[in-house]
């Protein structure tokens, strides 16, 4: 397939062929919920904790005698029915985190271009490049291409004007190509490429 490619003023500079089987490839959207889970699973901190009777504060002691005081038999004040007693079986820390088969990674990160190619909403330009460090400048350059929120822009790791103009936009988002994934392809509203980029992702899908 053949996309059009644009300077950051949206003048059309020529084209670029990218491979159907990456761009154009049929849109599974049941990829989209695996791998997304997977990705919010792999971000959970799972350090939730709270402690046993074990484990907290107070004395070991027999409250009481065994029998004769008409009271229920307690061995210790540590229990869960303690005001500062333990929890009984409370959550513990984990890892929430697991990897789907790189089949399905890569089918889903198929799917999600193609759904922003087939949709119009993947931009890809000459080259991502600013003249300085300017907030302001990166906006501009994004007005002009009809691309203003929601936006993820990819470019080579090496393209720090780009990255830290972009650090005070909200919906402004900087990957390199080799970090780009499904959820946030999904969550952004555009997607604009170098070429560059772009033939870094097909090489990376279709390897």
């Amino acid at each position: 397939m053949k996309i059009d490619v644009f300077n950051l003023k949206r003048e059309k500079t020529g084209s670029i062929e990218l491979s159907d089987l990456v761009f154009g490839a049929e849109v599974k959207e049941q990829l989209f919920y695996e791998v997304v889970k997977a990705q919010l699973a792999s971000r959970r901190a799972g350090t939730h904790s709270a402690k046993t009777r074990s484990e907290v504060s107070g004395s070991t002691k027999k409250m009481y005698k065994q029998k004769g005081t008409g009271n229920a038999r307690h061995g210790s004040k540590r229990a869960p029915i303690y005001v500062g007693g333990g929890r009984a079986h409370p959550p513990t820390p984990q890892d929430w985190s697991y990897r789907p088969p790189r089949q399905m990674r890569i089918g889903a990160l198929k799917s999600a271009l193609s759904l922003l190619a087939k949709e119009g909403r993947l931009v890809v330009v000459d080259a991502l490049k600013l003249d300085e460090i300017r907030t302001k400048g990166l906006t501009s350059a994004l007005k002009a291409l009809k691309v203003e929120s929601g936006v993820l822009l990819v470019d080579g790791k090496d393209n720090q004007t780009l990255r830290l103009s972009a650090r005070n936009l909200e919906k402004v988002a900087v990957l390199p190509p080799e970090g780009v994934n499904v959820y946030d392809i999904l969550r952004h509203d555009h997607l604009v490429l170098s070429q560059d980029a772009a033939k870094a992702l097909e090489e990376r899908c279709l390897r």
